[in-house]
């Protein structure tokens, strides 16, 4: 079993590798970096569902990894075209945009790195999916729909976070302003937050049994939300992010930090 599932983690990094570099060279062909978010996207996405649906021993696919297949094909469809028609209004992503200027003439390699290094992050989300998706016995049980429902809980929330900025910013009125009203009144992130929230599945599928022990391959569901609550908060989320609304909105953005929580939603 052990050198199965080494086998399939080889495989995700492998297949991360390659898709990041073809991210690579999007964002180098259109000079714009916005594509590299789309394409992360999809990528965790299908890599995603080939690590739910991977067969072991020759079995077909349960019931259980076709539902974290189906979670995981439903959670990159629409982060993917929500960013890809975010990507298709800019000329560049002002995060990636700063990247470049610092890295200068040494750009195109820094950003392959970079690139790679995200594709590299990426494992253990995939591998959290994987073992998931693969706990034994073949039954639906109660922990697989609470994990459904957690994940699909996350999808709606991002999806909501990600409406009310769009109102929020289409609105002339609101020009030069800082979206505070609905889910971004509790949270200076309500998006990256429900995106995190989501992957909370993984772990209630993977860990959740009579006898977690009998399966310690699902405490691997962990990085899952681990992972990603360290890339969203500390690396390529919160902070660059943040940087560039102190630029574009200075004082106000700063009242709007002195009132509302960074990440988790709570009142302001």
């Amino acid at each position: 079993m052990t050198a199965l599932y080494l086998k399939a983690l080889a495989a995700i990094a492998a297949s991360l590798a390659v898709l990041m570099a073809g991210a690579w060279l999007v964002q180098q062909r259109t000079g714009n970096s916005g594509w590299v978010d789309t394409i992360w996207t999809f990528s965790l996405g299908l890599v995603g569902v080939g690590s739910a649906l991977w067969p072991l021993e020759g079995a077909t696919p349960n019931a259980r990894q076709w539902l974290v297949a189906a979670l995981v094909a439903i959670w990159s469809l629409r982060l993917g075209v929500h960013i890809a028609i975010r990507s298709a209004g800019i000329s560049d992503d002002p995060r990636y945009a700063d990247f470049a200027r610092e890295w200068g003439t040494d750009s195109p390699r820094r950003m392959f790195i970079f690139l790679q290094n995200q594709g590299l992050g990426s494992i253990p989300l995939a591998f959290a999916i994987f073992v998931a998706a693969h706990v034994p016995g073949d039954g639906l049980r109660p922990a697989d729909y609470l994990g459904g429902l957690i994940l699909l809980t996350g999808i709606v929330g991002e999806a909501l976070a990600d409406t009310q900025l769009r109102a929020f910013r289409t609105d002339p009125a609101n020009k030069g302003r800082v979206c505070d009203v609905g889910l971004w009144r509790w949270s200076r992130h309500p998006n990256y937050f429900f995106e995190w929230f989501g992957w909370l599945a993984y772990p209630v599928i993977g860990i959740s049994s009579g006898d977690p022990l009998t399966y310690p391959w699902g405490f691997a569901a962990l990085l899952g939300p681990v992972f990603m609550y360290w890339i969203l908060v500390y690396v390529t989320g919160i902070p660059p992010l943040e940087q560039q609304m102190l630029r574009s909105r200075g004082d106000r953005y700063l009242d709007y930090q002195s009132r509302t929580s960074p990440f988790f939603p709570w009142p302001p």
